[in-house]
């Protein structure tokens, strides 16, 4: 992570608790939500753990699809302790499977028999979760911090998005020049190399995640062997990224040609 994002996010954990006073002035819940998106593997689950780390927070991770319904998510806020981060993963499939069995039981009338065993596991409803975000139930408990993760926020619903229930939208985007810099001063001990110049020049075009050069640093200690195999897998990505572009380039021409084609025949 770029060390201007990991400090914006460190002063809003900070201001948050430092709020106490504002939000009982306000009558508000004192809550805080973040939204973390972006590709597998840029590290939204890592950051979970640096926040609960920072904060001293307890985290419940909450898997939806083993709740029965909107009540337990009720019964989970009010199991839940002060100073704690409830988190949902991947918030975009629980949404879409929900949907997915709703249209079913609207197109098919015996889907309620036929369905049964796996419908009951899928109770969660869209209304349901934005009453755990900001409902009355909400305000049972301190200092919570509810972070949903998804690899494609525009699956969601605008309704989860706005402030007051996602309050921060944290892109976690590939490995970045500055990221890289970051993992090989965590994993080398080092802060400048004279590799680093190929190296940078190379992220910025090869889209690869930072879990992908961790990978491929952790393979050695010495750095001059870690950074050349990281110029190897880059170089690697670049040209296979290189040749899926230019592969969908020529997909798009020859489907442009078919509609040129068909509408001289019209």
């Amino acid at each position: 992570m770029d060390f201007d994002m990991k400090k914006m996010i460190m002063d809003d954990l900070e201001r948050f608790l430092q709020r106490k006073e504002f939000y009982r002035r306000v009558g508000k819940a004192w809550k805080r939500g973040y939204l973390l998106y972006g590709p597998p593997g840029t590290g939204k689950s890592s950051l979970i753990a640096a926040m609960a780390n920072y904060l001293k927070f307890d985290v419940y991770d909450l898997e939806l699809s083993n709740l029965l319904g909107n009540n337990d998510l009720r019964h989970i806020l009010i199991a839940t302790e002060n100073k704690s981060i409830l988190v949902v993963e991947d918030i975009d499939c629980c949404i879409e499977l929900q949907d997915r069995l709703s249209r079913a039981r609207a197109a098919n009338p015996d889907f309620l028999i036929a369905g049964y065993e796996q419908q009951k596991q899928y109770h969660i409803t869209l209304s349901g979760l934005l009453n755990f975000i900001d409902g009355l139930w909400s305000s049972c408990g301190d200092e919570r911090i509810i972070i949903f993760t998804t690899n494609h926020k525009e699956r969601l619903d605008p309704a989860l998005l706005r402030p007051g229930r996602m309050d921060m939208h944290i892109n976690m985007s590939h490995c970045t020049p500055s990221g890289f810099k970051m993992l090989a001063s965590n994993y080398l001990g080092i802060a400048e190399h004279p590799l680093f110049v190929e190296i940078e020049k190379l992220i910025a075009t090869a889209k690869v995640t930072p879990a992908d050069v961790a990978e491929q640093l952790m393979r050695n200690e010495a750095p001059e062997f870690a950074l050349s195999g990281l110029i190897e897998f880059l170089e690697s990505k670049k040209r296979a990224n290189d040749g899926s572009e230019a592969k969908e380039a020529e997909e798009r021409a020859v489907q442009a040609e078919k509609k040129v084609l068909e509408i001289s025949e019209e």
